[in-house]
């Protein structure tokens, strides 16, 4: 799914190694909420061709924030069919109700209460399983919170990390395999 060219000094690009720099401004770009109501923001491409955005005018070093390439559910498939390994973000409770082959369950937020909280070891957790280089599909069941996930797991050092657009929802309607 790709998302809407706006160009303003507000929105940036997500992450993609495959659009140069010099299209920074034209085209592939995404709404980071972060930004919306900030005009001091800078973007580039960082030393491994991840494309970030940091808030101009810190003191010291400035966090770079990459956003992960999200991909549909088909591509996803034939990424888990070629080696991917899938990291599944729902709650245990969704997680044993079907998920795609293979997936390991790390859940992303937990349920409190009549809300959601974020699992505070969540990194921790992943780097149980997977390595900072592993390529690793990132899924829940709508694409919510495999995209704040995913962007976590490159903030803490992940490379292979590649957002599953849909979900676990847009898997099973598409008819691609799962287990319970």
């Amino acid at each position: 799914m790709a998302a809407k060219s706006i160009v303003s000094s507000t929105f940036f690009t997500r992450f993609s190694p495959l659009i140069p720099p010099s299209d920074l401004n034209h085209r592939n770009l995404l709404v980071l909420p972060w930004a919306i109501n900030s005009k001091k923001w800078s973007s580039g491409v960082n030393q491994k061709g991840f494309r970030f955005c940091t808030k101009a005018g810190q003191k010291g070093n400035l966090e770079a924030v990459g956003v992960p390439t999200s991909v549909p559910v088909r591509v996803a498939h034939e990424l888990l069919l070629a080696g991917h390994r899938f990291l599944d973000v729902r709650t245990a409770e969704e997680f044993s109700a079907g998920h795609t082959l293979g997936a390991i369950n790390v859940p992303y937020l937990y349920r409190a209460g009549l809300g959601m909280a974020k699992n505070p070891k969540f990194v921790e957790e992943v780097s149980s399983y997977f390595g900072k280089y592993d390529e690793i599909l990132v899924g829940c069941q709508i694409g919510k919170r495999s995209m704040m996930a995913a962007t976590e797991l490159l903030a803490a050092g992940y490379t292979g990390i590649t957002d599953v657009a849909g979900g676990y929802a847009a898997w099973t309607q598409n008819g691609l395999p799962t287990e319970n």
